[in-house]
């Protein structure tokens, strides 16, 4: 069944409510990428579990909670349950989006050269980054032809050496068989600037892999603010 919007929500839930629906369906269909705002895009995904009623308070209210659209579709279910109006069926259909936006971003970058298709990946990485609540530590690794071999999750929490060694990065390239990699990491806060600690391990695990003979093409640093490269930057 899917979730009920508050008795009160409902007292005109008849008519004007299903010509609502329909309205945002074929502008949804006729009317182009930009044709409904972020709030009646997301009225619209909670069609699918809320049968009937009014949607847009809630998807106003999810929107001024978590911020944004795509933090709302990044925000984890039991969060969004938390919103009044949610319920178990609404916050999976949410989920699903969220999650189906993600495979089609990594459907752009798989099984194509990383460094031919970077925008691709800045995509994948924003959608899957961008809004996480802590911070993540992934190391893509390459083969001789920039395809990603592994996408390692090296750790949560702070980037720093005590929670990156340089010789494990590298050992791990050596065990999957990657001459390249890319360190990607986020940054909770929203801005991607890389501190002092970023550029410094960067810099120790580029060490390491010259000597070793892996090269790091990059180290991105996602924010909900945008990227930073530090190899655009100068710092690798």
């Amino acid at each position: 069944m899917g979730d009920w919007l508050p008795r009160d929500a409902n007292k005109s839930a008849g008519g004007s409510h299903a010509g609502h629906r329909e309205r945002l369906r074929q502008r949804l269909l006729t009317g182009g990428a930009e044709a409904l705002a972020d709030y009646e895009l997301l009225e619209f995904l909670l069609f699918a579990a809320i049968r009937q009623g009014d949607t847009k308070p809630l998807a106003k209210a999810l929107i001024a909670r978590f911020g944004s659209f795509s933090a709302v579709l990044a925000a984890d279910p039991q969060a969004l349950r938390q919103v009044k109006g949610m319920g178990e069926a609404s916050a999976a259909a949410l989920h699903a989006c969220s999650l189906a936006a993600r495979r089609m971003a990594r459907g752009a970058v798989q099984d194509r050269p990383v460094l031919g298709s970077w925008q691709a990946l800045l995509d994948y990485l924003a959608i899957d980054m961008a809004h996480l609540v802590h911070e993540r530590v992934r190391v893509l690794y390459l083969n001789a032809q920039n395809r990603l071999i592994l996408d390692h999750l090296l750790g949560e929490g702070s980037i720093d050496e005590a929670a990156i060694h340089p010789r494990e990065v590298i050992r791990k390239a050596f065990d999957v068989g990657a001459t390249a990699l890319i360190l990607v990491h986020n940054h909770p806060s929203g801005n991607p600037e890389p501190s002092r600690a970023d550029i410094a391990i960067t810099t120790r695990i580029a060490e390491a892999g010259r000597l070793l003979g892996v090269t790091v093409h990059d180290h991105v640093i996602i924010g909900r603010e945008g990227h930073v490269s530090l190899r655009a930057k100068g710092l690798i």
